[in-house]
């Protein structure tokens, strides 16, 4: 399937590691922006967490936690904790706990990095693309996408995970003066949320993305064009990454 014409939305769809029957929902962040919230669904207003991993209301949560939360994955990499890292955030979210763990559990870095390293290589490329991203790079961008979904990120490690239950309020049931929630008990969504974190040295990630770069090669030769584009994100590629 010729990726051409295909939008970037659907492009990073199918990256996005489907989930079980049984949940509702699985939704990767590999570089959030502040408030961007789940990708397949309206940021809610207000999401209460009303127990974790440590216990109820008011125990600690992890530091990198509420970072993601509050600011994405670039929040979390700001913290002193992951300096000289990227990080790369996992996340499930649905109504059966058991499935939830048994998912945190079996993430590995072997299996399941390479998405969301594809899906932030996405990303770059396409925010750095004025045209469709085959169109800007030929079959240069569609050859890496490839090459980068099948690669081993040595270095790489699952530092932990951690667990959320949280209260979900819709968005259109905000009182603006008060503040506070106006929506039906039936409109209020409980799920757990579970979050798997991976990091790894961003020159050794940078390394294996320069390699992957280097070793690509298309059937069709790239035009003038095209060759510029792909000189220029390969010498900018690591800014805004």
């Amino acid at each position: 399937m010729k990726l051409s014409k295909i939008p970037a939305l659907f492009l990073v769809c199918l990256l996005v590691f489907s989930a079980c029957a049984s949940q509702k929902k699985i939704v990767f962040h590999p570089n959030s922006v502040p408030n961007e919230g789940p990708a397949t669904e309206k940021t809610p207003k207000k999401r209460e967490i009303i127990e974790s991993q440590n216990g109820f209301t008011g125990s600690m949560i992890p530091n990198w936690v509420n970072r993601f939360l509050e600011g994405g994955i670039k929040e979390v990499e700001a913290s002193g904790a992951f300096e000289g890292m990227y990080v790369f955030i996992g996340e499930n979210r649905g109504s059966n706990f058991n499935a939830l763990r048994q998912w945190a559990d079996g993430f590995t870095v072997t299996q399941d990095l390479p998405r969301l390293v594809t899906r932030r290589i996405e990303q770059r490329l396409v925010a750095a693309a004025s045209l469709y991203p085959d169109d800007e790079y030929g079959e240069y961008f569609e050859a890496l996408i490839k090459s980068a979904s099948n690669a081993d990120y040595p270095g790489s490690i699952k530092q932990g995970s951690f667990w959320i239950r949280q209260r979900i309020y819709p968005e259109d049931e905000m009182d603006s003066d008060t503040g506070l929630q106006q929506a039906a008990a039936s409109d209020i969504e409980e799920s757990y949320e579970f979050f798997v974190l991976i990091r790894i040295e961003k020159t050794a990630l940078q390394s294996c993305i320069r390699n992957l770069m280097a070793k690509i090669k298309t059937t069709a030769p790239p035009t003038r064009e095209q060759s510029a584009a792909i000189n220029h994100i390969q010498h900018n590629f690591f800014e805004g990454f």
